[in-house]
């Protein structure tokens, strides 16, 4: 029988960016193919009813749907973490992996395993978000140990008019906090449209730049014990290694 490399991807269900971009960056490697999951997601504010979009139960559901897929791992391609907190992305994965058996991590999570590896200690941000999200954000992230020093943001409450704003957005919002020589870029949103551009922009400006997409996919690839850098084409986050230097054997 042939094997196959199977990797699970939730989404919000007013997302449309994530499939078709984490399919085409699999496209031509051998036996990799991505499976998606959604659950509702309409608006990304503070307010309750969207806080509640997030409740782990509804991602846990997801995941076990995904699971029938016999997937090797299962990641959740959003950056909620971002505004609620890293620790609920790990309880998060933990739940996962107690409900399916399977390894988990998160877009967010991810990010924040490339901003280590890569040694990068100040970002550049460019979000959709509105203010008080991108103050979230910002915040949580110091705590990490990570120093915006420059952002940029849309003010959108979205979600699915995220993916509404054109490449050539993205660009202009990324080339403007790369003024501040922050040591990588993140693009954080899976339902922007920055993946295409990560590659002609680490070129042109000299500085990484990690869309969340991307760092779900590396994400996925390495909790699937795969090695991310069969991914060409998408920036230098896939040849990045692991926070202990290693990369996972393919």
């Amino acid at each position: 029988m042939t094997k196959r490399n199977l990797l699970g991807m939730l989404t919000p269900s007013s997302n449309t960016i994530v499939e078709p971009v984490v399919s085409e960056m699999v496209r031509g490697v051998p036996d990799l193919t991505a499976h998606f999951s959604r659950f509702e997601v309409t608006q990304i504010s503070l307010d309750k009813d969207a806080l509640d979009q997030f409740q782990s139960d509804r991602l846990v559901a997801a995941a076990a749907l995904l699971s029938h897929a016999r997937v090797a791992s299962i990641c959740w391609a959003g950056t909620s973490a971002g505004w609620l907190g890293p620790e609920t992305d790990h309880r998060l994965c933990r739940q996962i992996e107690e409900a399916t058996g399977i390894a988990a991590t998160t877009s967010t999570l991810a990010l924040l395993d490339a901003f280590a590896g890569a040694g990068v200690k100040s970002y550049g941000l460019v979000t959709p978000y509105l203010d008080d999200i991108q103050e979230k954000i910002i915040g949580n992230f110091r705590q990490q140990g990570f120093n915006c020093v420059d952002e940029r943001h849309l003010g959108d409450r979205g979600n699915f008019s995220f993916s509404e704003y054109g490449e050539d957005i993205v660009e202009d919002m990324v080339r403007e906090v790369a003024a501040g020589k922050p040591d990588a870029i993140a693009i954080f949103c899976t339902n922007l449209r920055g993946a295409t551009l990560a590659g002609r922009l680490e070129k042109d400006l000299g500085i990484p730049v990690y869309d969340s997409n991307a760092t779900s996919l590396w994400g996925g690839m390495r909790a699937a014990g795969l090695d991310p850098s069969c991914i060409r084409g998408w920036g230098s986050l896939f040849d990045l290694k692991a926070p202990n230097g290693e990369t996972p054997p393919g």
